[in-house]
């Protein structure tokens, strides 16, 4: 069962964090997967690192919507550098994923220095970046798996990104879809490891448990899993935790687990203030989502009260509704975007609630679970 704790909780976190700065992929063709990103999920293609300004052995590729930045990394010659071998080897045993989720404080040093001495490992000693537009102070410690934390300081930076970056404007510029802002990152960790990663937000970063689901919340006939929302005190950044239950068949966190190979991000929710014209507009630009049957739509409006869009446009598109005592919400999910069922997107729009979408979980389990079944992976 769903149990929310008290929302209004004084901020208690070990360091302020503004938001999240940006998110880093790991990929194996940059290039090309920018270009997928740009045409259809309408990011734009801003900034670029790579050979041509000075990195021989790696090309970034960095993408903004709304507050939204994704850049893709790609290795181009992992022999040079250290850098790029760590690249090439992520991407071998993982195949395209996230490496880090970058968070954006006032005081890097300070902020690491504080995760650390809390317990955090670190993976990048506070390192400051120049150029003729100010300076970037940035740090990073381990979190699951092989991701990561950057810490990125940023008040005395005028530039663009940061430094290494040129700015480019392509001729090819699609428009966006609506994407506002990155609203949860969701990481799946192996059984028995949820609490252990709960421990950490909340003694290296002083995030408290925003909800928990057990097994009973979410499950169906076939198979199940916990989960456990850590959120800091401003509630811009937050982090579902999720492991795998026992069921009678492979749940969709074993399935990541094994095609991923450890532990990793398994979804980004993407908040857009119009979720009708966003996932429209990713649907005709080719976006797969995962589907429901219809009759979900049937007692809709009994299930959740009034809402303000029209149910048959909900029913056409798949968007699934959940209310909470804050509000309700509209979500949707996409099919997994890499060939191996990793990683996917979750478009939401929140119309005052603060929750999850408990009330979808079934529904949604079983769409994952059709789609499981038809990779041979049930």
């Amino acid at each position: 069962m769903a149990t929310a704790l008290e929302l209004a909780a004084a901020p208690h976190d070990t360091f302020p964090i503004n938001g999240t700065d940006y998110i880093e992929f790991y990929v194996g063709n940059a290039k090309q997967a920018a270009h997928y990103y740009r045409a259809a999920f309408g990011f734009q293609l801003v900034g670029y690192r790579g050979p041509e300004t000075g990195v021989r052995d790696r090309a970034s590729y960095l993408l903004e919507q709304g507050k939204i930045r994704f850049v893709l990394t790609t290795a181009i010659r992992a022999d040079l550098s250290p850098e790029a071998k760590k690249v090439a080897e992520h991407v071998q045993t993982h195949g395209d994923g996230v490496h880090d989720i970058a968070l954006w404080v006032d005081d890097a040093r300070d902020a690491f220095a504080k995760a650390v001495e809390r317990g955090a490992t670190p993976f990048l000693e506070p390192t400051v970046l120049h150029d003729d537009q100010g300076e970037i102070v940035t740090a990073a410690f381990k979190i699951y798996g092989e991701t990561v934390h950057s810490l990125v300081e940023r008040k005395n930076y005028r530039g663009l990104f940061m430094p290494g970056y040129v700015a480019v404007a392509p001729h090819y510029a699609p428009p966006g879809v609506g994407l506002k802002y990155v609203d949860h990152c969701v990481g799946n960790v192996e059984l028995g490891k949820m609490n252990e990663w709960v421990e950490f937000y909340a003694h290296v970063m002083g995030f408290r448990n925003l909800l928990t689901f057990d097994d009973k919340t979410i499950s169906t006939e076939y198979s199940s899993l916990m989960s456990k929302v850590m959120a800091n005190g401003n509630d811009r950044i937050k982090f579902p935790i999720n492991e795998p239950a026992r069921g009678k068949k492979k749940s969709q966190i074993d399935e990541y687990l094994d095609y991923y190979q450890g532990p990793g991000v398994q979804h980004m929710a993407l908040a857009t203030d119009d979720i009708v014209s966003t996932v429209t507009s990713l649907r005709d630009r080719g976006v797969e989502f995962l589907s429901v049957p219809t009759t979900y739509y049937r007692d809709l409006q009994q299930r959740v009260g009034k809402i303000d869009e029209d149910v048959e446009s909900l029913s056409r598109l798949g968007i699934l509704v959940d209310r909470d005592p804050d509000g309700y919400l509209l979500q949707i999910f996409t099919k997994p975007v890499e060939d191996r069922p990793t990683v996917f997107y979750e478009i939401i729009q929140r119309k005052g609630a603060k929750s999850f979408g408990a009330g979808n979980f079934k529904a949604l389990f079983e769409a994952i679970e059709r789609e499981q079944e038809l990779r041979g992976n049930l």
